[in-house]
């Protein structure tokens, strides 16, 4: 291991790519694998950073501007590709297009949940190492620490204008908040869809939950008034400036979210999305805009007229709707002359919500599994980028990519690499090559899935793990080649045994080698305080809650 170390070094400082004498922090299958391509990738490493600076001469030395949208709850196969619209019974035009002018990538993995995925894109990191590997909910008092560096830091550090829009859901502390991650700007609401969409009294009367509207209920034996859910007591939207506090809009002391309110919330974030573009685009500086939309998870058929679609359901006709908003998108784009040197990503975040597959329109229809889990359902996701100034359209790549690769790749591409952090694990590899030399030029071939902090899967290569129960023998566990049995089904022993015997032990080391690893870099505690710090305007009913859970904090202590 000391051999490789010392090479990844030496590496490191032959490289054009790397502005800074230490190498960034990487797992150690990263290092196996630089021990057998070293030379090669330091060649093009070269050649890529030749390429590099040509487009940013002809861009007269700007880097590209940066159009990040990532959709909630669409597995692979549920955008763009449109022979699957037979399938699915909805169309994606607008994704489609954007697919037919960029890059695919056919192999894109993600974490199984919502906070999960975005942390892992924000940090380069698997979210178990910053300790916010579960989707919360409800009030937590915990989030994303001020500690890790996001790409919005990184790309500050370049001289980038960063703006978010929409979804953040990366904890409901102050340090948390966008604005204080990396971001110039920010307007997102402080949870999730949990809060928006389902924990309302139109989503309760559809069926989409329970026990949440008040008028649904009595009181009669309710002892501790603080027990229920109460989602308008939590904070819905907030907007805030770097170093700044935030501010709670666009909802009144004893209002009631509903559906419309949602609906209302969502389009707001597209126009304001379509108008940030604008202000951007006249600007000097490049720019990254994240927008993440809570759309298309709506459990409720109240707000359509006319159904869009053949499927019918509410999340296929809130899909079809995005797509349209993604065509404004792109569009606007276009129209304010900056499509060239911008780089625009679209994907999803992890598999379907499968609990609602009946009444949402949603299935699992390629790889088994959905949202929360570590099959292959729940992690593929179909990911698309366009950059007319370097990608050829049409392109199609079939290397395994990890949501964290985008910290990195985009780093590297923005020309802010350097100021990626190197007192700890990145996960995240560069790929650029792929972007510049097409399929077959990946540089990882290997996946760990957690589902929150527990490690549940390996893939490697063609192959997958699943992890036996503590002491089992590894060569029983169910080991699947995915070119094979993609729907991970075939899990009797006399169907596993003929791979396990070749290939539980080697996953096995692996996994050694990966929790090995944290010896060295161990996973980090996330961002504690109280809930909603830095909000300068809370209701009545949120100062409530807060003192409910400061009280319950003191208690605890004493």
């Amino acid at each position: 291991m000391r051999n490789l170390v010392i090479l990844s070094f030496v590496f490191a400082s032959a490289s054009v790519a790397s502005a800074q004498e230490t190498p960034i922090q990487h797992d150690a299958e990263h290092y196996l694998l630089l021990e057998q391509h070293a030379d090669k990738w330091a060649a093009e490493d070269s050649k890529i950073s030749e390429t590099l600076e040509e487009i940013r001469t002809a861009q007269n030395g700007k880097p590209p501007n940066i159009v990040y949208i990532l959709l909630d709850d669409l597995g692979f196969g549920e955008i763009g590709m449109p022979d699957l619209d037979v399938i699915r019974g909805y169309s994606t035009p607008n994704i489609s297009e954007l697919a037919d002018e960029g890059l695919s990538f056919m192999r894109m993995y993600t974490e199984p949940t919502c906070t999960p995925t975005r942390v892992a894109m924000m940090t380069g990191r698997y979210a178990v190492r910053t300790g916010t590997s579960e989707a919360k909910s409800v009030v937590s008092g915990d989030g994303l620490s001020a500690w890790e560096t996001t790409i919005a830091e990184v790309l500050s550090q370049r001289g980038y204008e960063n703006v978010h829009l929409g979804k953040w859901h990366l904890g409901d502390i102050e340090e948390s908040f966008a604005f204080n991650q990396g971001f110039d700007y920010a307007e997102h609401p402080v949870h999730q869809q949990g809060q928006m969409a389902i924990m309302n009294a139109d989503a309760e009367l559809a069926g989409a939950s329970a026990a949440i509207a008040p008028h649904l209920r009595t009181d009669t034996y309710e002892l501790d008034a603080g027990f229920r859910v109460k989602p308008h007591s939590m904070v819905y939207g907030i907007i805030g400036e770097k170093g700044g506090t935030a501010r709670e809009v666009n909802f009144e002391p004893g209002e009631v979210f509903t559906q419309e309110h949602y609906m209302h919330m969502e389009e707001n974030y597209k126009n304001r999305v379509l108008e940030e573009i604008e202000r951007l685009a006249d600007g000097d500086k490049p720019f990254f805009l994240n927008y993440w939309p809570q759309l298309p998870i709506t459990l409720t058929l109240g707000n359509i007229d006319q159904a869009q679609t053949l499927n019918g359901g509410p999340m296929a006709e809130s899909i079809a709707m995005v797509d349209g908003w993604i065509g404004e998108i792109l569009d606007k784009i276009d129209q304010v002359g900056i499509a060239e040197n911008t780089i625009v990503i679209v994907m999803g975040d992890n598999g379907p919500f499968m609990q609602y597959r009946w009444r949402s329109g949603q299935n699992d229809r390629i790889y088994r599994g959905g949202k929360n889990q570590h099959l292959e359902g729940g992690v593929r996701v179909n990911a698309f980028m366009r950059w007319p100034a370097a990608i050829e359209g049409g392109s199609r790549v079939q290397d395994i990519v990890h949501v964290t690769d985008l910290f990195t790749t985009l780093s590297r591409l923005s020309d802010a690499d350097q100021y990626i952090p190197r007192d700890r694990l990145i996960d995240g590899v560069d790929q650029s090559p792929l972007i510049f030399m097409g399929d077959t030029n990946g540089r990882r071939d290997y996946v760990f899935v957690y589902e929150g902090p527990t490690l549940r899967s390996i893939v490697k290569q063609q192959f997958k793990f699943h992890l036996p129960e503590p002491g089992a023998n590894p060569i029983a566990a169910p080991v699947f080649d995915l070119y094979k049995d993609s729907r991970e089904e075939r899990v009797d022993t006399s169907q596993t045994i003929p791979l396990g015997v070749g290939y539980g032990g080697l996953f096995v080391d692996m996994m050694k080698r990966h929790l090995g690893w944290k010896m060295k870099y161990p996973d980090r505690e996330p961002g504690r305080d109280v809930p909603y710090g830095g909000i300068e305007n809370l209701r009545p009913e949120t100062q409530e809650l807060v003192n409910r859970f400061v009280f319950v904090r003191e208690l605890m202590s004493r």
